[in-house]
């Protein structure tokens, strides 16, 4: 689910940032960048931010930067005297006049310099932690925000669709007699001669084959349960996606079984309407 969340702070001599994003996918997959004094916390980090963003395409980083100059290269002194004492023995036996800057020389040999590191600190990360926490609310309170307009959308859809079936339902109330008179009509263009107690029968059977007044009772009861689904406050984005599926199933039935234009007509607005939701449910854990 799409969400943005982000808090700063000083946590010793250093400026402390920590981002929390998110865009839609229907997996997690979670990048997590810590700095490395404290990157022994990682991986209790992923655990702790996965288990809440639950989905989605998420990145949680964790930057710093010095307030104050700190010093990071160290010198091995003794090595460096070391180096300079064997370099200067040698100098004088090989070439006594040389001018050679012996100190550049013995900077340039292996370990006489290396960079400090520094060690973890558990009252630093302690504070890190709750830079953490702050943001993970402000992370929330953004999907919050994001999830009230979805819920308003999914709805509206959802009793688009109903509206939609109130009308194909009252169009279905008088098809069986707007079909016999078409029938009628062109047998009678046909001149075709036939027995009306048998052509009762088969009406009965072809309409018998075009009744979608189970689909229409399946549908009503999807799209109320789709909606008291969305009301219940633990997550429900799978259940929905099932529910969504039911729905396609029956208004692709009700389309093929309708044999009305008005109908079908309606069908595919339906059609549009379960397509925009779908689109939608990427967004709902």
């Amino acid at each position: 689910m799409t969400g943005f969340g982000r808090a700063e702070g000083l946590v010793g001599t250093k400026k402390v940032t920590v981002e929390l994003r998110s865009l839609n996918s229907k997996q997690l997959d979670l990048q997590v960048k810590v700095p490395s004094p404290w990157r022994e916390k990682e991986i209790e980090l992923r655990q702790w931010a996965g288990e809440r963003i639950v989905r989605g395409k998420a990145d949680l980083n964790i930057g710093v930067e010095g307030i104050q100059a700190v010093k990071r290269t160290v010198f091995n002194a003794e090595l460096i005297q070391a180096y300079y004492d064997e370099l200067l023995a040698v100098s004088r036996s090989v070439a006594p006049e040389s001018n050679t800057d012996l100190l550049a020389l013995v900077l340039r040999m292996p370990d006489v310099m290396s960079t400090a590191k520094e060690e973890f600190d558990p009252t630093e990360w302690k504070q890190v932690f709750t830079l953490v926490e702050q943001a993970w609310v402000a992370y929330e309170e953004f999907r919050s925000t994001e999830g009230g307009k979805l819920f308003t959308e999914l709805k509206e859809r959802t009793n688009n669709i109903s509206r939609l079936l109130a009308e194909v339902d009252a169009m279905d109330r008088d098809r069986i007699g707007r079909t016999r008179e078409r029938i009628m009509a062109k047998l009678e263009e046909m001149k075709a001669k036939v027995d009306q107690d048998r052509f009762e029968q088969e009406l009965v059977y072809y309409m018998e084959k075009q009744d979608v007044t189970e689909e229409k009772l399946r549908l009503a009861t999807h799209c109320g349960y789709f909606i008291r689904t969305m009301e219940e406050e633990d997550s429900q984005g799978r259940k929905l996606g099932f529910i969504t599926q039911e729905m396609g199933r029956e208004i692709n039935t009700l389309g093929s079984k309708s044999n009305d234009a008005d109908m079908q007509q309606r069908v595919v607005l339906m059609k549009d309407e379960l397509e925009k939701i779908k689109e939608q449910m990427l967004n709902v854990l």
